[in-house]
This record gives C-alpha cells, structure tokens and sequence, in this order.
C-alpha cells in the first residue's frame, strides 16, 4: 500500500472518530440539560390561582405559594377611606373592590406578622414592627412594607408567579420590590 492510501485512511478514521465524538457530546450535553430543567410539577407549583370574587372584608386568607405564606386581605369601605395615596399604590384593585396582597413574611427578619382585624393592622411580635391594612409599615424596625409577590389579574381570579402589567406598574413606581 501506498503512504497516500494509508494516511487517507487515517484522516478518514480520524474525522469519523471526531464526527462520533461530537454526537456523544451533543447527547451528553443534551441529557444534562434535562437534569437542570425543573420537573413540571415544580414548574406548576410556581403559580397559584385565588379566586377573589367570594373573599369577605377585613378578613384575612392565608394561601401558600412557592413555600411562603400570602396574605390577601379585602378592603372595606371604611379602610379604603383611612388610605393615603401611597398606601392606595400598595392595593391590587379587582372590579370596584381592592386587595392587599402580600407576602406575609415581616421585612425586618421575616417573621409572620399576626393580623389584628379590631385595629385593621398587623404586628410582628418579634420586634414590634407594625404595618396597616395595605401591608405598608407604620412602626419600625422594618425598612419596607411587606412584599407584594408577583401577579396577574385574571377576571376575577389573582394569579400568583405570572407578572401582568398592574405589578410591573408597582415594580416601575418603588412600591414593591421583585419577589
């Protein structure tokens, strides 16, 4: 045999052994890929639906998303009157009613406030931090009102994890922060 027989056999081995070793990395890429991906139920536990059109005033409903507690508290009309402008930015209006909705974790060290309906205001216990009824703070040590977590309106249901154009509003303006 010639030496350019053999050595076109050894660039054609040479070039299907390269052309074999980027199919395996390509798979091995690929499989790997998949072990990142969150399983679906993960992806689906990312979002919670609350359905807002039966919720009572001046009541507070505790749901549970992405392992945190969300406080959804409906407006009366009586504590729609006692809100400033500010504290009216921090409401989630659905039709004619507003709601507070926030993660019920204090901003200070993230304790649970408790939520006294007589005086329409929450107390961390731990530090004595106060907020109001829309969830902004009243007393220190917290730097902030408590977290509004991302939202959709839906007609009349809250989609908690989707981003709908009223919570990039309260991102744009400061009102919230990103959860």
């Amino acid at each position: 045999m010639s030496n350019k027989t053999t050595k076109g056999r050894r660039d054609f081995m040479g070039m299907a052994l390269g052309g074999f070793t980027a199919l395996g990395g390509i798979g091995a890429l690929y499989a790997m890929k998949r072990t990142w991906d969150p399983l679906p139920s993960v992806k689906a536990a990312g979002f919670t639906t609350i359905d807002l059109k039966d919720a009572p005033e001046n009541v507070l409903v505790t749901e549970k998303w992405r392992g945190k507690p969300i406080f959804v508290l409906k407006q009366s009309k009586e504590m729609m009157a006692k809100t400033t402008e500010k504290t009216k930015k921090r409401l989630i209006q659905i039709g004619d009613a507003h709601y507070m909705v926030s993660v019920g974790l204090c901003t200070h060290l993230g304790c649970i406030p408790g939520y006294n309906p007589e005086k329409e205001s929450f107390l961390c216990a731990c530090h004595g931090g106060t907020y109001d009824a829309t969830a902004d703070v009243t007393k220190a040590p917290p730097p902030r009102g408590l977290d509004i977590p991302p939202f959709k309106i839906d007609g009349t249901k809250l989609v908690l994890g989707e981003t709908g154009p009223e919570y990039e509003k309260m991102l744009a303006d400061g009102t919230t922060l990103a959860v």
